[in-house]
């Protein structure tokens, strides 16, 4: 066992190696082209391998062929590719094993881009060799690199300044080294010894300081502490309680159905500062045909302490199709013995509640300071494109808003000088011939890409809504033109003048 000085010296060498060699997204994307690079993230290797073998050979290429494409190097050409660590220094921070002058990749590394407030920037993630490398179904003890639930919790994630963040069931680390962007100190937990080890190595090789890793289950290692900010993307996969069945700890919290979620819900409140804010990513069971969504209000109302709660649920998946994904994820082939014998073993834990479908979604918890005021429960249901990786300003703003406006009464929301956003466009439809429109649509082009239906009313209101007048103001001289009762008109749109404000169709403009 290396001390920590060595350990120290290692991984900045480490990290010296890999900037020399230039390992970045876009290098490696220049080394085998567009076109590998996607089918690499279909877990499709061989076009990578072609494209490398049409090139001369390389510090990248071997860094990429060992840590992205998990095939083996020749010794010689390892120890060419980290001159500064070395292969034994490989070997002691686990990322080598060598026989017969042949050197293995013992864990998938790899760069990781991203763009959040504080500007573009790129890390350096290690994780677990992926079922692509391995060659065979994962073990339970395997440790996730950054997926696809990974980009979205931290595309969702709030980046308001904050003293303390906890990021519960970190995996490889990746949501404690964003929440670090924003946090002053950061406290990362973990059921399992592995994934802490390697998210410190993470830490470490990315030169991030101000996280503590901490051993246990759910709040247990942060007993009576509080936070201002607590993110997780937590194992929060419905998993049968049954012998055979593998209980992956990256994703099975080890509770039956949607308990993990729930018991989450519960426990969250306690641990946050007031007006402390609770993001993670959670499925929740549809029982026959009662609403899902309503037995996460149920959660959120028996919290004992007062939650406001803005829940979105992105996609559905019928009991079937949720178990045969879980199933491939681990790396269980369709149509093997194996994979039928776990499929009737989730159907069958599906059947024992009743279960015909799945829910996948985002819970935002913030406590509140007296009575809850927000209580959004949503479908947002297809793609958000692009929009999805910078929600976490938006929902700020959004919360921002839903403060501003729910403290108003009609009077001060008139009050208000409002301006539409600039990524707003209308859309009109008409009879042909007609003067009038059958249908006014105001679309979002960020955020969560809302659509609006106005009337004529809403539509002059918001295009007329510039920062320079009133509410109120436009109103009476809508009124005016219109020939309608102001204040009739005034109470028929306000309701409308606050959902759009929250959702980021209407500002409040920066006062000079």
């Amino acid at each position: 066992m290396s001390s920590p000085a060595d350990r120290a010296a290692s991984v900045a060498a480490l990290r010296s190696d890999l900037t020399a060699a230039g390992f970045t997204v876009a290098a490696l994307t220049d080394l085998w082209g567009e076109e590998a690079a996607e089918a690499l993230h279909r877990g499709q290797r061989v076009p990578a391998e072609r494209a490398l073998a049409r090139r001369e050979p390389s510090a990248l290429g071997t860094l990429a062929t060992l840590f992205v494409l998990g095939r083996p190097q020749p010794v010689a050409a390892a120890g060419d590719a980290l001159p500064g660590l070395g292969i034994d220094g490989a070997r002691e921070l686990g990322l080598l094993r060598v026989a017969d002058g042949t050197a293995s990749p013992s864990v998938d590394l790899r760069p990781y881009a991203f763009v959040d407030v504080l500007g573009a920037a790129e890390w350096w993630i290690v994780s677990d060799l992926g079922e692509l490398a391995l060659g065979h179904a994962l073990p339970e003890d395997h440790v996730l690199g950054v997926g696809g639930a990974s980009m979205t919790l931290s595309g969702l994630m709030l980046q308001r300044p904050a003293r303390t963040a906890l990021d519960l069931g970190t995996g490889c680390g990746i949501q404690a080294l964003h929440a670090r962007r924003h946090a002053e100190r950061v406290v990362a937990t973990d059921i399992s010894e592995r994934a802490l080890e390697l998210a410190a190595l993470n830490a470490d090789l990315n030169d991030v300081d101000g996280i503590e890793f901490r051993l246990g289950s759910m709040f247990e290692p942060v007993a009576g502490e509080r936070f201002d900010h607590i993110v997780s993307n937590p194992p929060f996969v419905i998993t049968p309680r049954a012998d055979g069945v593998p209980a992956y700890e990256y994703r099975d919290g080890g509770m039956v159905g949607d308990a993990l979620v729930a018991a989450f819900v519960a426990g969250c409140g306690e641990h946050l500062e007031p007006g402390g804010v609770a993001q993670l990513l959670g499925n929740w069971e549809y029982h026959g045909y009662a609403d899902a969504l309503e037995r996460v209000r149920g959660w959120i109302d028996a919290s004992a302490v007062p939650l406001d709660a803005w829940v979105i649920e992105r996609d559905t998946e019928d009991a079937p199709g949720y178990a045969e994904t879980w199933i491939r994820d681990g790396g269980t082939k369709p149509g093997t013995d194996a994979f039928d014998r776990l499929l009737a073993a989730w159907l069958d834990d599906f059947d024992a509640r009743d279960v015909r479908q799945v829910g996948f979604g985002y819970l935002l918890l913030r406590r509140s300071e007296g009575a809850p005021t927000l209580r959004r429960f949503e479908r947002i249901h297809g793609s958000l494109g692009a929009n999805e990786a910078g929600l976490g300003v938006a929902l700020d703003a959004a919360l921002a808003a839903h403060d501003l406006q729910v403290a108003l009464d009609d009077g001060g929301l008139a009050t208000l000088r409002l301006a539409v956003a600039g990524d707003v466009t209308e859309e009109r439809h008409l009879w042909p011939g007609a003067d009038a429109p059958t249908a006014i649509l105001l679309r979002q082009g960020g955020g969560f890409g809302r659509t609006v239906s106005a009337d004529t009313g809403l539509a002059a209101l918001v295009g007329a809504s510039d920062g320079e007048l009133s509410v109120g103001a436009i109103v009476a001289a809508l009124a005016q033109l219109l020939e309608v009762d102001e204040g009739a008109l005034l109470a028929d749109l306000l309701p409308a003048v606050r959902g759009m404000l929250v959702d980021g169709l209407l500002t409040v403009p920066a006062q000079d």
